[in-house]
Formats: structure tokens, sequence, C-alpha cells
């Protein structure tokens, strides 16, 4: 079995009506930082806010009516579940979600508002995928896979056919990957109407399961390690999936979080978008490895489900990478006006202050002293630097904490 240019056509006449054409925006920011020409697609605009919408809409629309009255079943940590409830909602079949119990809280309740059945099961991915085969077993429900499947990659596919009537002209496509069924779908598309696009993978560095299967020539499986890109975060890729991109694929690259960090606090910073982490990894390895100067690029960003706590841990750790969120602790004397000299000379330099705890009491501040922990937000790392000097010239004692 394979996904042809084809499939891909008619899985665009079957969504046509329900599922969004995104915008491909050209961002001025990011091709200066890059040194090209840099368009987001934005597929964070999609509906329940992710690509995974456009193949598990397809595959259900492709089931027979005995199929439908069966139900279907699926498992997934977060946007291939909302994809999968929605689309059974509209077409009004029995959904089951197994999700793990690690999984968004937010994403969690997205999937059951818009219906299915959700049962938390399993730490991982697999886990969760071994009860939903559990389940499918059980009540012949339809299994929904996240990626391995002719319909689902199809479905993901037409974002390429998107991208080439929307910039003709494009270089290079870069696209994230977990299982595979994005890229595997983009590929067929884009190199059966310009086999001169280049497109390149992009994984998370804790799980680059399709980079090194296709090293090996062979399936491969990784451990995985701690990442905030869990919706890439595939131990295995998919046998099909494996089979094209094997066959099309021009590269496949890696990101650290810290770049992934940086990429998503730009985004919200220059361009108001929110964007998960598996949503910005392709352009989080542009930022960092320009391309050629001069190039047509496509990052696509292909999701914006975040929790909400984990979006306040990514704007500080983004403001603290660039040099621009400083935490210094300091031990002052415990008399009046101790507090306010330091706070006068943080202020001759025009920091702001965002945060101040003073502490008197713990049993590591000694008798008679005053231990202060100041949150400090500064224009940039210069400006850091500055403070830093300046409070060394002035004999202060401190330590930088972050």
């Amino acid at each position: 079995m394979t996904v042809t240019y084809d499939d891909v056509i008619k899985a665009r006449e079957t969504q046509s009506k329900v599922i969004r054409n995104t915008t491909l925006e050209f961002s001025e920011t990011f091709s200066k930082i890059c040194g090209a020409n840099v368009y987001l697609k934005n597929e964070y605009e999609q509906k329940t806010g992710s690509f995974k919408i456009r193949g598990a809409y397809y595959k259900i629309k492709s089931l027979t009516d005995d199929e439908k009255s069966k139900g279907v079943v699926a498992a997934s940590a977060g946007n291939h579940s909302q994809g999968v409830a929605f689309a059974s909602h509209i077409e009004n079949i029995p959904c089951t979600i197994v999700m793990p119990k690690t999984a968004s809280p937010a994403k969690v309740a997205a999937t059951k508002g818009y219906g299915a059945n959700v049962i938390l099961q399993g730490l991982t991915y697999d886990e969760s995928w071994a009860h939903a085969q559990k389940i499918s077993s059980e009540t012949n429900a339809t299994i929904i896979h996240a990626f391995d499947d002719s319909h689902v990659i199809a479905g993901q596919g037409v974002i390429g056919l998107e991208i080439i009537e929307q910039l003709p002209n494009v270089n290079e496509i870069y696209v994230p990957i977990g299982g595979g069924g994005l890229v595997a779908g983009i590929i067929t598309a884009v190199k059966e109407k310009n086999p001169n696009v280049k497109i390149i993978g992009v994984e998370s560095s804790a799980y680059p399961a399709m980079k090194k299967s296709i090293e090996k020539n062979a399936l491969e499986t990784v451990s995985g390690n701690t990442t905030i890109a869990d919706g890439i975060s595939v131990k295995t890729p998919g046998k099909l999936t494996f089979e094209i991109v094997r066959e099309k694929i021009d590269k496949i690259v890696t990101v650290d979080d810290s770049d992934i960090i940086n990429a998503m606090f730009l985004l919200m910073e220059r361009s108001k978008a929110v964007v998960e982490p598996a949503g910005a990894v392709a352009l989080a390895y542009i930022l960092k490895h320009k391309p050629e100067a001069g190039k047509t690029v496509v990052p696509i960003l292909c999701g914006g489900n975040i929790d909400m706590y984990l979006l306040g841990q990514i704007v500080s750790k983004g403001l603290s990478g660039m040099g621009r969120m400083l935490k210094i602790s300091v031990l002052l004397k415990d008399k009046p006006g101790a507090l306010k000299e330091l706070v006068d000379e943080i202020s001759s330099i025009n920091v702001n202050i965002v945060e101040v705890i003073h502490d008197r009491l713990s049993t590591d501040v000694s008798a008679g002293s005053a231990g202060v922990t100041i949150s400090l937000e500064t224009e940039d790392q210069n400006q850091s630097n500055e403070l830093i000097n300046h409070l060394q010239e002035k004999n202060i004692k401190f330590q930088v904490m972050s």
C-alpha cells in the first residue's frame, strides 16, 4: 500500500466543505533574522488548532456506514484526539479516545468538549495505543491511527498542495516529524507538482526516530528523552510513513528544547502567534541554522494547542534566554534603607524590577542580615551585563540565579 498524488487530490475534494485553507504569511521579522524569504504556513489556525483534523476527517469520511455504526477509537496525547473527536462529532458517530495520563489537561478537556469518550490509560503514547487496540478488538470499532494510515497521510498532504498554490516559487519546506504522517503527505503532494522543492523534516533531538530509521535504512525505535515537544514524541515511525519518507525526503534534522523555546517566544512577541512546541520546531531549526541566503522557505507551524501553565514558563525562559530577564540574590545588612540603596542602584541603570522577595527568617540567612531575591526585566543581554558590572563596581555582593 502506498499514497499517491491522486489520493491527495481526492482528500482535498472531500475536505473542501469543512477544512480551512490556512494562511501562508510572509514574515519580515524572521526573514531578516534568517537572511532568507520566510513564509509561515499557519496550521495552528486550523479547526481544533492543528493540522491533525485534515487526516482524521478524511479517514472518517472514508468509512462505510457499517463501520461508522460501530464507532471509532484512537490513541493520542492531544491533537489527533481532538481531530478525531471533532470529525466524529460532524459525522455523528461514537468516538473513544485513549490518552496518556500525562496528557495536557487542556487537551483532555478539549477532546471531551467535542463529545468523545476519553479514557486515560498508560503513561506514554505506546501504552495508550495498546489499550486502543484492545478496545477495537473488543468492540469492532475502527482504529484511526495518528499517522500510519493512507487516508490520514493523504489528508495531511493537502497542506502541500496549498503551499505550492500559494507560493509557486518556494525552494524549501520545513516539516515537523513525529510519526511521519504530515511529512509523508506533503512529500507526496509537493514532489509530484515540483520535484525541485526540497522537503526537510525536523524532529526533536529527544525523539529522532525517523532520522535514525533513515540512517539505518530500517525502522528504528528510540528510547526517548524529556522534551516539551510532546506532539512529536514518537518512539517508532510508521511503516508506511517510513517507506514514503525514505524514498523522497531530502534531509532530516533535529532541534533542542532551547531552540524550540526561542522560536515560540519570538512567534508570540513578533508575530503575535501562540504555537505549541511541536508546532514551532520547523521555525526553530531555520532560526538557528540559517537557510541559504535569498532562498524562499516555508516552515510549517503545525499546531497551537499549548497548556497555559507551560506558556507561562515559555515566556519566562524565553526572556531569560535572550538576556532580558535576570534574577539575582543579595545578602543585605538588616538595617533601615539597605533595600532602598540596592533598588536605587538598580534604577540608575533603568532596569525594571518585576518581583522582590525579602527574607529575614530562613536558616541560611545569618542574624543581622536579610536575603533579597530580585527578578529584573532588561532590554537585552547588554543591559543585563551593564547592571552586573555596575553592582560589582559598587561592591554589592550578589549571585546571579538565572
